[in-house]
């Protein structure tokens, strides 16, 4: 089963909330479910998954100008600002943070167990080695 997360970031790509959906399900379910906990905004980047018109007005609605590209369905054709949507990098390396720590975490527990950190791989050396019990590297 996959799994989508979709996620309110600040104009740095802090996280601020975050929303699990089923990998299968549509972006609309997400938009809807983090429309309520927005902050305070001039603007709000979103891939073509969140191009709905309802949705568009609810960011108006509330204040908050739409950076969204149209879908490349759609008959006529969403103006969005293009250099302001770029900056929507910023929220793929948060997604891109997440899953390395994700990548981490998971066989962090069976791994620290079992390895010295000289033999772990390079990716969970550092985590390792902040560990709450340190394991002891061997001399070469």
């Amino acid at each position: 089963m996959n799994t989508k997360l979709h996620a309110v970031t600040d104009a740095n790509g802090r996280p601020i909330s975050l929303f699990m959906t089923a990998g299968q399900v549509s972006d609309y379910i997400g938009a809807a479910a983090l429309l309520d906990s927005l902050p305070r905004a001039q603007w709000l980047l979103g891939d073509r998954g969140y191009d709905a018109d309802w949705f568009r007005d609810a960011l108006q609605a509330k204040g908050i100008t739409p950076c969204i590209p149209g879908r490349k369905t759609r008959t006529e054709p969403i103006r969005y600002d293009k250099r302001r949507y770029k900056r929507r990098n910023r929220i793929e390396i948060m997604f891109g943070r997440l899953k390395d720590w994700r990548r981490v975490a998971n066989p962090l527990r069976s791994l620290s167990d079992r390895l010295p950190v000289r033999h772990s791989p390079r990716r969970y050396r550092a985590v390792l080695a902040m560990s709450p019990e340190p394991r002891p590297v061997a001399d070469v």
